[in-house]
């Protein structure tokens, strides 16, 4: 009845999401491909490397999950090269940067969770194991993938605090779900006890820690650095505020905060914006005409161009840059904090020996953050205000930034393991 129920609302449902993804699609001129593979409908190209080896399957929603899902990933193409990795997402960003892995094999959209799309994707794909990054359990996906006996495992399990108490409403629903999963590494012991209370067996949960603790930390040379500037136009003795990730709302604070920095700090500054959804460029362009200020898009520089001066923004409307672009600031900002999204991956900027500022609005990586708040690698801000003061802190007090960018590379080392104890739990089930 509960599944009856289910898909008739997802029926419903369907007379608005096909056209949302179909116009989301249409931005990144790939409606077709993905509409069809949301649909469980494969290429014969795809379906002849799907029929090549034995696949894992690794699902990993957006841009965030596919990015800590990396370590993981890599590892088992050491241990497993037999096998191949296949990755799904839902977010068109989040495919163009699993694209980009040379560890992935192959790169689908997730089926909606019809019955009979994710049937058919599943007898496709025929996987000898499903891992699901974080916290993306759809009903008749978990329920076809135990029909054909497919081990499921949740790694980098969360339960945010948001999430919780809507999961804890339904946890006559989720229960016979997360029966269904063999394993649940989760990110925390907060996050391994909300997923108990919500009906997973206590003994298939273990709070493994947090993937993206397990990036490899590369150092970047000064020559380096140097390069990377001069291939983004950026002068070399000019500071570099790079603000990452940031959403509707949070470019305007930021172009406000940027006029009053700029006069307030000893050194020339200029300003790197990355928005989070590259599609909205024009939004963007628009809002720099508005505030007056002079801007160029990466996709237009080219070798030979003039060098940006201080008070220009280097607007990014590209995907894959982001790491590269924190690896030359000399402060970064994260966005999805000064508006009520939750926030976006921060360390990325201790990955790379950076200072980060961010946001209230940080639920999505409370534990994170308050680890960052604690090492002295990070500040948090209340509002636009406090970010100008401490910027401003900051950026006239280079020794500081340096001591935060080492304190955030030493959390990093400190907290590392999470992709080991994770394999153990995936290894059983690849007995």
């Amino acid at each position: 009845m509960v599944y009856l129920l289910y898909n008739f609302l997802l029926l419903i449902s369907a007379l608005f999401l096909v056209p949302y993804y179909l116009l989301r699609g249409l931005r990144y001129g790939k409606s077709r491909r993905g509409i069809r593979e949301r649909l469980g409908c494969y290429s014969p190209q795809q379906l002849s490397a799907l029929r090549a080896k034995k696949n894992v399957w690794i699902h990993a929603v957006s841009v965030g999950e596919t990015r800590a899902a990396m370590p993981l990933i890599k590892q088992m193409r050491l241990r497993y090269p037999d096998l191949q990795i296949v990755v799904s997402n839902v977010t068109e960003t989040g495919h163009a940067i699993a694209l980009e892995d040379k560890d992935i094999d192959l790169c689908l959209f997730f089926p909606f969770d019809f019955s009979w799309a994710v049937r058919k994707a599943l007898h496709m794909v025929r996987p000898e194991l499903i891992i699901i990054v974080e916290t993306e359990i759809w009903p008749n996906f978990t329920r076809e993938a135990h029909l054909m006996k497919v081990p499921l495992i949740l790694v980098n399990g969360r339960i945010s605090d948001r999430s919780f108490p809507r999961y804890r409403f339904a946890r006559f629903l989720l229960r016979p779900i997360l029966d269904r999963f063999t394993a649940f590494c989760m990110q925390s012991q907060t996050d391994a006890e909300r997923i108990m209370t919500l009906g997973a067996p206590d003994g298939r949960v273990e709070n493994t820690g947090n993937l993206k603790f397990d990036h490899d930390l590369t150092e970047i040379t000064p020559e380096q650095v140097q390069q990377r500037k001069k291939h983004y136009i950026l002068p070399d003795k000019t500071a570099i505020f790079v603000a990452g990730s940031t959403h509707e709302g949070e470019e305007k604070f930021l172009l406000e905060a940027y006029k009053k920095i700029s006069s307030q700090i000893e050194r020339d500054l200029i300003l790197v914006l990355i928005p989070r959804h590259p599609e909205r460029k024009r939004e963007v362009q628009l809002l720099l005409k508005e505030f007056g200020v002079k801007y160029r898009l990466r996709s237009s520089l080219s070798e030979g161009d003039d060098l940006l001066v201080p008070g220009e923004v280097l607007l990014v409307d590209t995907l894959g840059e982001v790491l590269k672009l924190y690896s030359v600031a000399d402060l970064i900002f994260v966005g999805g904090s000064l508006v009520s999204v939750g926030g976006h991956n921060l360390l990325e900027a201790a990955l790379m020996s950076k200072p980060v500022l961010f946001g209230p609005h940080i639920h999505n990586f409370k534990e994170i953050s308050a680890k960052l708040i604690r090492s002295g690698a990070g500040v948090k801000v209340a509002n636009p205000q406090e970010l100008v003061r401490q910027s401003v802190i900051m950026l006239n007090d280079p020794v500081r930034c340096c001591a935060m960018g080492e304190a955030g590379r030493s959390l990093i080392a400190e907290n590392a393991g999470t992709t080991e104890r994770t394999m153990r739990h995936i290894s059983k089930a690849l007995l």
